[in-house]
């Protein structure tokens, strides 16, 4: 079996799990809004639904895009791992300070630290926009600062300081002290890496994005 078919596998698996599940619980639980077809999530701004029939995932901004085998398996395994009444603490910290992250602090660094530097170095004003795109909250650090709500009603932030004549940029993020109450822990990674993801795919698709928020605005 080759490395696409396995992830296929084990994705096909946890749709299964899922059409198991109590939806209605899931949806008190979470406090996600649910009707006969779909169980409603929104995740880093976009609005997403899980049909209750196939267990599919789509993004409903953006219908046409395939949602990637991370962003799926946080959704499905959250709902597996999480604690019978998760809430978030409110209080951000680093990740090393996260309980029982710290096996995966390396991945974290280079798929989501040295990647933000990368892609945002000697662009910090495009990096707050792209936070403000997805409702960010500014916050009073570094070059560009922001809170950005990425599971209803659990933040992360997301600092950057640009580079200058003698540092090369350095970015960070925070997350709630309480996440792995939702999530298994190797899936704050995931978080992680959604954060770039997301702030990226805001910038390339954001009349699409500002669209939905505008309309999510008014309801």
């Amino acid at each position: 079996m080759n490395r696409t078919d396995n992830y296929q596998k084990v994705r096909d698996d946890w749709k299964q799990k899922f059409l198991g599940m109590d939806h209605k619980g899931l949806a008190k639980r979470f406090h996600l809004k649910i009707d006969e077809e779909n169980l409603y999530i929104t995740y880093y701004s976009h609005p997403f639904a899980i049909d209750r029939k196939t267990g599919e995932i789509t993004r409903l901004d953006l219908p046409e895009k395939i949602v990637g085998f991370d962003t799926a398996l946080l959704f499905y395994t959250m709902f597996h791992y999480a604690v019978e009444e998760p809430s978030p603490s409110g209080i951000l910290v680093p990740f090393r300070e996260v309980k029982r992250v710290y096996p995966f602090e390396a991945a974290y660094r280079n798929t989501t630290l040295k990647q933000i530097e990368e892609r945002f170095t000697g662009k910090a004003e495009e990096l707050r926009n792209a936070c403000e795109m997805l409702g960010g909250i500014p916050m009073k650090q570094g070059d560009a600062g922001y809170k950005i709500e990425s599971l209803p009603g659990l933040y992360v932030a997301v600092t950057f300081w640009d580079a200058d004549d003698e540092f090369e940029a350095q970015a960070n993020m925070l997350f709630d002290s309480n996440i792995t109450d939702y999530m298994h822990e190797e899936s704050v990674v995931s978080v992680a890496m959604d954060a770039l993801y997301y702030l990226t795919d805001a910038i390339d698709n954001k009349n699409a994005i500002t669209v939905y928020l505008k309309h999510n605005q008014q309801e």
